[in-house]
């Protein structure tokens, strides 16, 4: 087994997700500290900037990169430190500002050399990268691990996870699909935003006041996305749906948690069975309102994952550091059945530092 520090930082770019695993890529023998350190001002600035602006403009990619590269550094320095960790191996994520799988390309911001140099120790990334090369998505790379910790739960079942964007892991013993749903909490974010009532719905407090606009979602619906069979991905800003003019803040904000809640029922039913469980990960587990409203329209039981001992907040950086060991292991990361890839890819690149 091998101690492996996992990082992501989800399109919602609030932060620097980090935990701390034991594994050997097949199993998991310890779950240890995590944490969750945001990105300074500038960094997150410039990486919603970069986001919004796509890849038509590119030339301010090489100063998010540095940045994030920065603010990597310095936080995982200072978590393990913090927490007495000398880890074998860390996995880097990067920032994701473009996803385009329709013509093969995927783009995380970062210098994964230059980080296993600052902090001595050897560093995994590029993780999407070889999947895409195999014809694959390229995301979702979260499946491997869901399916590692599915051992003794009732079966199918599906991991959802609600970050920028919602996507989820079906798990039925050894069959196992993934794709991603549709919008998470990106767009409800970015109107809180837009309304300058903070940077989110805070427990889904905005969106309870609220009403969903029933036609406005119903075309929204109509995106061939939604109709298309797994394995698919989305960028963040695959969705910018038009709100009705004059629509209020809080029927907005219901509106767009309604969208998140209809994708997930639409996902539903591409399953092969219908899940028996939905175990809730991301931020959006945390919304009050969109657990109450999917518990509402999902026919599985639908709970944090919490409910069944698992962090919610550091999962997706288990999942990293998972990945990690797998590559070190010369274990398949992607498979045909979660990214669409031709074959199953060992996936991600180890740097080493340099002296």
């Amino acid at each position: 087994m091998w101690s492996v520090v996992g990082t992501i930082s989800g399109t919602s770019a609030d932060g620097i997700d980090m935990a701390e695993i034991g594994t050997d890529g097949r199993a998991v023998s310890h779950f240890g500290p995590a944490a969750t350190v945001p990105y300074a001002y500038e960094t997150r600035a410039a990486v919603l900037d970069a986001i919004a602006r796509g890849p038509v403009d590119r030339s301010a990619w090489p100063e998010v990169a540095r940045l994030v590269t920065r603010d990597h550094g310095e936080t995982i320095g200072a978590f393990c430190a913090e927490q007495k960790l000398v880890p074998d191996l860390v996995t880097f994520h990067g920032q994701t500002v473009w996803h385009d799988p329709e013509h093969g390309e995927t783009v995380q911001l970062g210098d994964p050399q230059a980080l296993a140099t600052e902090l001595g120790t050897a560093v995994v990334g590029d993780l999407r990268l070889a999947d895409m090369a195999a014809g694959g998505e390229g995301a979702p790379l979260v499946p491997v691990y869901h399916q590692a910790l599915s051992l003794g739960l009732p079966h199918p079942l599906c991991f959802l996870n609600i970050g920028g964007v919602s996507n989820l892991t079906y798990v039925d013993g050894g069959e196992i699909l993934a794709f991603d749903i549709g919008p998470g909490n990106a767009l409800l974010d970015d109107w809180v935003r837009q309304h300058q009532a903070g940077d989110f719905d805070p427990g889904g407090e905005i969106s309870a006041k609220g009403a969903v606009n029933s036609p406005w979602l119903a075309k929204a619906l109509e995106h061939p996305f939604f109709a298309k069979p797994g394995p698919k991905s989305l960028d963040r800003n695959a969705f910018a749906p038009d709100l009705p003019e004059g629509i209020s803040l809080e029927d907005g904000a219901a509106s767009l948690a309604g969208f998140t809640v209809a994708a997930v029922a639409r996902a539903e039913k591409l399953c092969p069975m219908k899940p028996l469980l939905w175990l809730v990960c991301g931020g959006g587990r945390h919304n009050v309102t969109l657990m109450k409203m999917l518990a509402e329209h999902l026919d599985g039981k639908v709970v944090p994952t919490e409910e069944h001992g698992f962090d919610g907040d550091a999962l997706e950086a288990q999942a990293m550091a998972f990945l990690g060991a797998r590559l070190k292991a010369g274990l398949p990361t992607s498979f045909p059945e979660t990214t669409g890839a031709c074959a199953p890819v060992v996936g991600g690149r180890l740097y080493l530092p340099l002296r």
